[in-house]
């Protein structure tokens, strides 16, 4: 059972990973404007509760990658409206991802401080 959580989060993550480099090579979209068409696809698959079915059918595969970080605010913010009214609206989003972009300005600052810079030519 485990082998096939493993299999599905691999064959998820990796259509998610495969859809941006085919968007990179075919189109003349910048990678900011791939993340961002990344997140808000997340996002708006979450508000219509399509994102929620493809996270428990690809686990980590589907929550990692940017469409999961849009799927996270969206699924915060519905959370929080129901909670607090419309304030949650702007509040759960955040508060839903703080854990992983606390981690994520943690972790960059770790290997910034370990890693030795170059100057870029």
């Amino acid at each position: 059972m485990m082998f096939m959580k493993v299999l599905y989060a691999f064959l998820v993550g990796g259509i998610i990973c495969a859809i941006g480099q085919v968007l990179i090579d075919k189109t003349k979209l910048t990678p900011a404007r791939i993340l961002v068409l990344f997140v808000t696809t997340g996002a708006v698959l979450g508000a219509l509760g399509i994102y929620e079915k493809i996270a428990d059918f690809g686990g980590a595969g589907a929550t990692i990658p940017l469409t999961g970080f849009g799927y996270t605010l969206t699924r915060g913010a519905f959370r929080d409206v129901d909670q607090y009214g419309l304030l949650g609206a702007f509040t759960g989003g955040v508060r839903a991802a703080a854990a992983g972009i606390a981690a994520a300005i943690f972790f960059g600052y770790l290997v910034s401080v370990a890693s030795k810079s170059k100057a870029k030519r």
